[in-house]
């Protein structure tokens, strides 16, 4: 019986639909970066806290400089994390520095490269862009007191870390990783470190897709399960209650020997979907188990389990924020023409270059198909060719799902 196919717009609507539940735990802030903030944070004084002097130099009375005096003695030193000075003459002035309190009494600073000093004395040489409040970075001009500085859902990289260690937060709630299990199944299949017989492969989807969550920040665990009926149904059981999210590869299409579709179904699975118009990837498997935790189940077939990893599971990470760091939909510019057979929308692998304008250039990669995974290696991205069309040219913009960074 012939599957139903959808397109693969409407595989990105309908898991969007199913949703991963984080736990929001709370981490110190130094394990934090990576994260998925969790709560919304306020500034819990303001922005700068003080009149911060911008530059090194002499800081004056503005209304000296309307008066067109040009020479200044010098009071003293007002240095960063010193007590707040005072200016005691306007006619004087007091050397300042980069991030110390404005003194009292001024209201200007005015960089050392504008003057010249000669004994205690500093002479004012240049007054074109000397102007009331210049080179200082006024009080709260950043933040208020109590404004909200960071929305929960952020990404938490080595910047907002030290937005977080400004406010105080030395602990941050974040969202929870999820636990992936990553299951290949088949006989033919042999760990990385074994010789296989003539009739066997060594595992290398897993390990990609374990290597891919990785690059994301995410930890998974490989099972490899034989191709036999009752163990398979025994062992994805014992999975459902240890993880949150599984990953498949493998045992999905048409041979005697792929079973998933039926254990999932014996065991309480539910089908989303069957089967994608696409190439590479035809084959995908969706679905969620009773307790809602999604099965991504890929073909086996190395390229079709990338492709569907790249243009699937890792977008819809991204929106349920397991993923930190924002994903933007990118277009790039067909750099020959192309032409596949329709209706199936065709994954195309391309070398993805910019030139020296910043244009984004797709070249195509020539590959042996969706089992040829050396051709993984000579491209960098997917280009998304649509089913309804068979001839691209030239200067096309089109979708492209970048797998290398």
């Amino acid at each position: 019986m012939q599957n139903h196919l959808i397109e693969p717009s409407e595989v990105e609507q309908i898991i969007q639909q199913v949703s991963y539940k984080a736990s929001i735990i709370t981490v110190t802030l130094f394990d934090a970066v990576g994260k998925v903030l969790a709560e919304d944070i306020y500034a819990d004084r303001d922005f700068p806290p003080f009149n911060r002097v911008a530059m090194d130099g002499i800081a004056v009375n503005f209304s000296e400089i309307e008066k067109g005096t040009h020479q200044f003695k010098v009071e003293g030193v007002q240095a960063a994390g010193s007590p707040q000075m005072t200016l005691q003459q306007t006619e004087n002035c007091l050397e300042v520095m980069t991030g110390a309190m404005l003194p009292q009494n001024v209201d200007v600073v005015i960089p050392y490269e504008w003057t010249k000093k000669d004994g205690d004395i500093m002479i004012v040489e240049d007054f074109n862009n000397i102007q009331s409040f210049g080179n200082i970075h006024q009080k709260g001009s950043d933040h208020k007191e109590g404004s909200l500085i960071l929305k929960s859902g952020s990404a938490i990289t080595s910047a907002e870390i030290g937005l977080l260690a400004t406010v105080g937060k030395h602990e941050v709630k974040v969202y929870s990783s999820p636990k992936f299990a990553i299951i290949a199944t088949g006989d033919e299949l042999v760990n990385v470190e074994d010789t296989p017989a003539p009739h066997q492969i060594r595992m290398s989807n897993c390990h990609t897709i374990q290597s891919r969550l990785q690059e994301e920040g995410l930890d998974s665990t490989i099972f490899h399960l034989k191709d036999d009926y009752e163990d398979l149904k025994q062992s994805i059981q014992s999975l459902f209650d240890e993880y949150d999210i599984f990953v498949f590869s493998g045992g999905v299409s048409k041979g005697k020997f792929d079973y998933l579709p039926q254990v999932f179904e014996e065991l309480g699975v539910t089908k989303k979907f069957h089967g994608v118009k696409q190439r590479p990837g035809k084959p995908f498997w969706f679905g969620v188990t009773a307790k809602n935790q999604p099965i991504f189940a890929l073909p086996g077939n190395p390229v079709s389990t990338y492709l569907c990893t790249n243009r699937y599971l890792i977008p819809w990470l991204y929106d349920q924020k397991a993923i930190s760091a924002p994903l933007v939909k990118k277009y790039a510019t067909l750099a020959e023409d192309f032409t596949f057979k329709k209706p199936l929308t065709f994954f195309l692998q391309v070398k993805a270059y910019y030139d020296k304008d910043g244009k984004l250039w797709a070249e195509p990669v020539k590959g042996g198909g969706s089992g040829d995974l050396t051709s993984l290696v000579k491209a960098n991205a997917f280009l998304e060719l649509e089913g309804q069309r068979s001839d691209f040219s030239k200067n096309e913009k089109l979708p492209i799902w970048f797998y290398k960074k």
